[in-house]
């Protein structure tokens, strides 16, 4: 088969994630917000490119039918049921219904990831050595009060802090009474990312 580009296996793997969890087909628009497209050109044409190279195929003139050929199921990790942390449970079962996938995190349109340095945000469950996955922030001003955000202040660098609003200043603050808020005028302060997950590993 053709290999595809970025752009169209980015497009790809969401369908087959999509399709494997909701057992339909997305429209148009879930496509465009998915990929964070304003239009609905360039998914069309990478569903046409798609379907070319075989990947996909859908019944024309009817919507909501596009389906996958190839069998390949979405990579991840069985969920074999819950587990408490706290007092004892009945052991979990076999069975693998259920797929956590990593893929959909760590392919999100306009993501990054950033090595995570210091102790200031502990309390939020982010210690050194954490990678923090950001997505960029398209609309800034649609960031809601307490989002983790990398925040570049002007004259201190780059950090990862809980955001807040205060009038025509922001608030940067730490998850670590050892650490003070940063406060500072919001023209001061580029907002880089916004935190959509934290991938921690850890050595036996």
């Amino acid at each position: 088969m053709e290999k595809l580009t970025i752009a169209q296996k980015e497009l790809y793997d969401w369908l087959v994630q999509y399709i494997h969890t909701n057992q339909h087909a997305p429209s148009i628009r879930q496509m465009m917000v998915a990929m964070n497209l304003r239009s609905p050109a360039p998914i069309q044409s990478r569903l046409e490119r798609l379907r070319k190279k075989k990947y996909i195929d859908w019944i024309d003139g009817k919507a909501r039918t596009l389906k996958i050929l190839q069998s390949r199921q979405p990579e991840g990790l069985p969920i074999l049921g819950t587990i408490t942390a706290g007092g004892l449970v009945e052991p979990f079962t076999d069975d693998q219904s259920e797929i956590l996938t990593l893929n959909l995190l760590l392919t999100q349109p306009n993501c990054y990831a950033l090595k995570v340095t210091g102790d200031s945000m502990i309390e939020a469950l982010i210690t050194e050595g954490d990678y923090a996955i950001m997505q960029k922030v398209a609309d800034p001003d649609r960031i809601k009060d307490g989002a983790i955000v990398a925040a570049r202040v002007d004259g201190d660098g780059t950090t990862l802090k809980h955001f807040h609003r205060e009038g025509s200043t922001v608030m940067l603050k730490p998850a670590n009474p050892k650490y003070k808020p940063i406060k500072t005028e919001a023209i001061n302060v580029e907002l880089q990312g916004i935190l959509v997950g934290v991938w921690r590993g850890y050595s036996h």
